[in-house]
């Protein structure tokens, strides 16, 4: 791998009254913009820095705007707290302008006599038996900071294929990864939207929103390798709307997910 670490990449985020910047390398660009993927983990991390103390994230919504290129800013902004709860909003800035708002919600445990989970156990091998899915030609420059294995389903421009795909991910160096859901953020999204698999030639796309559950206090994974769904449900009048979840390396559920795609073909 060339380029830029996640690591470093974090390492170079500066504060200054309030608000963070950081300057993207061009190796963790998707054409002309950061992937939402980075966009959030970024957004989540200056709401991290700017109170440490803050209880699990819980969920989170993000609208991706606009272009987030050169010098980003980030403004976090605490909307409201109480007894366990911890509202923020969160504006990340580019050269061309707003490029990115979040609302993070964040929550402290508590005792429930509820306990319930109905998501889908993955039947599918495991990691080293699945193939290689980034390794190919036309993926964009950031999945090279990626490992993938494509566990089921077909890549992109199968035009028989369904929009239905599971791939084991990990960062390229997962050991010196901090412990939080920053790196987790940023891995979740690096898949190209299912949409994308029955696509009979390539073609611009672009998420326009990312809604996210997560479903534990803890999300870890012992190896640093997680399983991610993607499917589309719907694609029709130049928009997509897919489903996402992701599993630890244990095949716990940690996170389930929704997007909106704008497509161009």
């Amino acid at each position: 791998m060339s380029g830029t670490s996640f690591v470093a990449l974090l390492d170079g985020m500066s504060e200054s009254d309030g608000e963070f910047k950081v300057t993207l390398p061009e190796d963790w660009l998707q054409g002309r913009t950061a992937y939402g993927g980075l966009s959030a983990a970024l957004c989540y991390e200056a709401a991290l820095r700017s109170a440490p103390d803050l209880p699990p994230l819980r969920s989170a919504q993000f609208a991706f705007i606009g272009p987030a290129i050169g010098e980003l800013t980030i403004v976090p902004a605490l909307l409201r707290r109480g007894k366990s709860a911890a509202f923020y909003g969160v504006d990340l800035w580019g050269e061309a302008g707003v490029a990115a708002r979040a609302l993070l919600c964040f929550g402290a445990e508590r005792e429930s006599e509820q306990t319930f989970m109905d998501v889908e156990l993955p039947d599918v091998p495991a990691w080293e038996e699945s193939r290689d899915f980034f390794n190919r030609r036309g993926t964009p420059g950031f999945t090279q900071h990626f490992r993938g294995r494509m566990a089921r389903g077909a890549n992109p421009c199968t035009p028989d294929a369904d929009p239905d795909i599971w791939v084991w991910l990990s960062h390229e160096d997962p050991e010196s990864l901090p412990d939080t859901l920053t790196p987790v953020l940023a891995l979740a999204d690096a898949l190209p939207p299912a949409i994308m698999i029955p696509f009979s030639a390539p073609a611009p796309v672009s998420t326009m929103t990312w809604a996210i559950d997560v479903l534990t206090d803890s999300p870890k994974s012992e190896t640093g390798r997680w399983l991610l769904r993607s499917v589309a449900e719907s694609a029709g009048h130049g928009y997509s709307a897919q489903a996402m979840t992701l599993w630890n390396d244990k095949r716990e559920p940690i996170m389930a997910m929704r997007q909106t795609v704008a497509i161009f073909i």
